[in-house]
């Protein structure tokens, strides 16, 4: 007769965690990206159609913002269900909640005729509910990942839910590129905008399967058979942990500050014209041209410069990957010091790279979405491991998040307006690039190191 078989529970395989973690992002970020591109090519004068060209610029980014308003409600809400029923379920939910809203966007009526206001309040309540959606999302996958992480390799596995990314971007732009260079622009105007958001629905339908597979991490499971679980996660959050929120917000700061600058603010100023070129185009259409008052920009071909932006990505994706093992190696606070400082140099350097024309800007995109790689891919292991495991999914949400809102939300009109003001001068887009950096420096100062943090067992 057999020995009887003891009952082992149930444990997500490697290639699960790592599949469900970063196909749960790319679709995220994909998602939100392709409505950042609409934000530039399509949605000024679609949805602002009677304002000016720089006015109608700044309102659609306004939009854009939105979401980074929605995201810290976000990630209360879906933090509370994260914390208190479980990481699967709620990242489901999250799933759900972006795919729903990206694909209505692909059905919005322009702003004319009986729609003139309605559409744009109709943006405005979709853009909401996408970072009501990422707010939550970018939190579970993180979890999953690190939860599910052999030992001493939490940093590693953490940067495939980062590797997201990059990916969603890549894929977003190579389908705007794509449909630029296929369609007429009237076509592209009319409906080729849109199938970016309705083909979303098929990766939200590849992620959802994926993610119902998974089962709870040893983590969460420990904190439910020690009955610790917090009855409010975001009061005892803010009660006992409001030093790590603090701290892991504005870890990063330089992170979102950086990234939203590589990717919207330089879509923007990269495709503006150059004073030559609108002064020619002023000429041909027999209308007075003010060069005292134009604002240049590199005036490179939009379908050239998202190239230029996917190549950027690239190393982004990259070193992502490369910073997991350093991290792992040289401790979280002293990599990132390094790199932030790495970044604040950059931001000093910025009017070189975005200044003298399209080989430069080339140099200055692989540059910046390098250190974007090397800064945001530990960023899934440091952020949670500041939080006990009954508040971790609230407390790593809510940096996270919070973040968001001073580091991303006003950088691309921030950025926009300080080019305005010197007059096509990028310099002091560099000096606020480097007040993040500076920003995040003092909190990583600050910050203990967590790699050697007891994971599993750290419940309050």
């Amino acid at each position: 007769m057999s020995a009887p078989v003891a009952n082992v529970p149930k444990q997500n395989t490697r290639g699960r965690v790592i599949f469900a973690s970063l196909i749960g992002t790319t679709i995220e970020f994909y998602d939100f990206y392709i409505y950042a591109t609409a934000s530039v090519l399509v949605f000024p004068a679609l949805f602002f159609p009677d304002a000016t060209e720089i006015n109608a610029i700044l309102s659609a980014f306004a939009i854009f913002g939105v979401a980074f308003v929605a995201r810290p409600l976000g990630s209360i809400v879906f933090g509370h269900f994260g914390d208190k029923i479980g990481r699967k379920g709620t990242l489901v939910a999250s799933l759900l909640t972006m795919g729903i809203a990206t694909f209505l966007i692909g059905f919005l009526p322009a702003a004319q005729g009986s729609f003139v206001i309605l559409a744009p309040i109709m943006l405005v309540i979709l853009r909401f509910a996408q970072g009501l959606a990422l707010g939550g999302e970018w939190s579970g996958a993180a979890l999953l990942a690190t939860e599910n992480a052999p030992k001493g390799k939490r940093a590693i596995y953490g940067t495939f839910p980062q590797l997201g990314a990059p990916l969603g971007f890549i894929i977003a732009n190579l389908m705007f590129v794509g449909l630029q260079l296929g369609l007429t622009p009237e076509q592209f105007q009319d409906w080729g905008w849109r199938v970016p958001f309705v083909l979303s629905a098929v990766m939200v339908a590849v992620g959802l399967y994926v993610r119902l597979k998974l089962v709870e991490s040893v983590s969460f499971t420990n904190v439910v058979e020690q009955k610790k679980v917090a009855k409010s996660p975001l009061a005892t959050t803010f009660k006992h942990h409001w030093r790590p929120v603090v701290a892991g917000t504005f870890i990063m700061v330089a992170t979102y500050v950086l990234f939203y600058l590589m990717t919207s603010f330089t879509l923007t100023y990269g495709t503006a014209k150059t004073t030559e070129q609108a002064a020619a185009a002023a000429a041909e259409a027999g209308e007075p041209f003010d060069a005292a008052a134009f604002v240049p920009g590199l005036g490179i071909e939009r379908p050239l410069f998202l190239t230029m932006l996917i190549i950027g990505v690239v190393f982004f994706g990259i070193f992502t990957l490369v910073s997991g093992p350093l991290a792992e190696k040289f401790g979280r606070r002293k990599f990132l010091l390094l790199v932030t400082t790495s970044i604040l140099v950059f931001g000093g350097a910025w009017p070189l790279f975005f200044g003298p024309g399209t080989a430069a800007a080339m140099a200055g995109l692989v540059i910046g979405f390098t250190l974007m790689g090397l800064t945001f891919g530990p960023m899934a292991a440091i952020l949670p491991e500041l939080f006990p495991a009954n508040v971790r999914y609230t407390g790593s949400a809510v940096a996270y998040n919070l973040a968001s809102v001073i580091g991303a939300a006003p950088a691309s009109f921030v950025a926009i307006a300080l080019w305005q003001a010197g007059g096509g001068n990028t310099v002091l887009v560099g000096v606020y690039l480097g007040i993040g950096a500076i920003a995040t420096l003092i909190a990583l100062w600050l910050t203990r190191e967590t790699r050697d943090v007891d994971y599993d067992n750290n419940v309050a």
